[in-house]
This record gives structure tokens, sequence and C-alpha cells, in this order.
């Protein structure tokens, strides 16, 4: 079965919508990681320009060390916010990418059984031994690639998690160590 101008020309087509679909949504993540990296240079700025006031007004030694201990929570919050921003924007453009591609190997896998089973009905008489044998590889082709859908899929629900637990550890880790550090300095006025 040889494909018609017409669906050449559909195929080519739609190829083009997916490409530029794509393009379209790196763009769209690509802007997004600009807009969150100017508005973390920013809330920096802001913040550099903060401590150092508070550092000007500051009268000894202990009042610094409280000072200093009290940057280390918020700032550890700012960082972790930025990274999650950050997977955030990638994990959203991947899936958008991994969607496409699903879709259009799904849409391969279709057309490649259709044309299988056009062979089978058009294969001539004693082949069938033949046409059973490259069904069986077609079907376990798509099954192994189903199957590594499903490990990649699983994979990144783990990593996910695995992030999501790293950044919530860190945070509260960061936390105590703010609270530990800025106890001695309390003390001490």
């Amino acid at each position: 079965m040889t494909p018609t101008p017409e669906q050449i020309l559909a195929a080519n087509k739609a190829n083009l919508e997916t490409l530029v679909g794509l393009t379209t949504k790196a763009f769209s993540g690509v802007e997004e990681l600009i807009e969150l990296n100017l508005a973390a240079a920013k809330s920096a700025m802001s913040d550099s320009q903060e401590h150092i006031h508070a550092s000007m007004s500051v009268k000894d030694v202990q009042e610094l060390l409280a000072l200093q201990s009290s940057l280390f929570q918020p700032l550890a919050e700012k960082a972790v916010a930025y990274n999650r921003h950050l997977y955030e924007i990638a994990t959203g453009t991947g899936a958008h990418f991994q969607g496409t591609v699903e879709s259009k190997v799904a849409d391969a896998q279709k057309s490649l059984h259709a044309l299988v089973d056009n062979a089978a009905k058009n294969a001539p008489a004693g082949s069938e031994a033949a046409v059973a044998a490259f069904k069986t590889a077609v079907a376990a082709g798509s099954n192994a690639l189903e199957t590594v859908q499903k490990a990649v899929k699983q994979a990144t629900e783990v990593a996910e998690t695995n992030y999501k637990t790293m950044a919530a550890n860190a945070l509260s880790a960061t936390g105590a160590a703010t609270a530990t550090a800025s106890k001695p300095a309390a003390k001490k006025r």
C-alpha cells in the first residue's frame, strides 16, 4: 500500500504543526526560566542591600552573630523555592515533550499495525508462517516500547518524590541549624 500525495501532505503538515508546538513550548520554558532568574536576581540584590544596612547598625559581636544566623533560614527557604520552581518548569516542559512523543509513537504503532494487517491480507498463499512471525515480532516490539514507557514514568515519579523529600529535609535541617546557632548568641546578651 503506497501512500497517496494527499496522505504525505497531511503527514508533513501534522509533523510541522507538532514541531511548531514543541518549539513554542520550549521557548515558553526558556521564558519562564528567564523570568525566574530575573526575579531571583532582583530578590538577591534587595536582600543584600537590606543585610548590608542591618550589618552597619550592629553594635557588638553577639548582635552580628544573631544577625548572621537569622539570615540562613530565609536564604534556605528562597533556595528551596527557587529550585522547586526550576524543577516545575523543567518537568512541565518535559511532560509536554513526553506527551507529544508518546502520541506520535502511538500513531506510528497504529500505522504499523494497519500496514501489517494489510500486508497479511494480501500475502501470497503459503506465507502464513512468515506473516505470523512478523506479527509476533511487531507485537513484541510494541510490548517492549510500552514497558520502557512505564519504566520511564515510574523513574520520573520516584525522582520527583526523592526531590521533594530532599528539599523538605534540607529546609528543616537549615531551620534546626539556625535555631541552634541563634540560641548561644541570644544567651550571651
